[in-house]
């Protein structure tokens, strides 16, 4: 699956289960990590793992699993790294205080 399809259905899943503020932000030009940030907050532990696990089923469904799972325990940020695609699942809290939005502000956002 391509890049664009890959955060496509990450942004639909995160939307379809109430994430807050679902953005794509596309570092193909300006990071040799990854090509992209799909970032979201939620409104409770409770939520931002399910968000998690959502994503998780909804790519596993098209055999594409995570090649690392980091902060589920706690919850506050989980990363999902699916190598092209990094998924941030913030607190809102979390979201301000690391304001990756800002740091990576170069990058362009995808608005659909």
């Amino acid at each position: 699956m391509e890049t664009k399809e890959k955060t496509a259905l990450i942004k639909s899943i995160l939307e379809d289960k109430k994430g807050i503020d679902v953005t794509v932000m596309d570092l193909t030009d300006i990071s040799n990590v990854t090509d992209a940030f799909v970032i979201a907050s939620g409104t409770s532990v409770s939520h931002i793992k399910a968000l998690s696990d959502y994503v998780e089923e909804g790519l596993g469904e098209k055999g594409i699993d995570p090649l690392r799972v980091e902060g589920y325990n706690s919850a506050k940020w989980i990363l999902l790294d699916y190598g092209d695609v990094l998924v941030h699942i913030f607190s809102e809290e979390a979201r301000q205080f690391y304001s990756l939005e800002w740091l990576w502000a170069d990058a362009p956002k995808d608005e659909n």
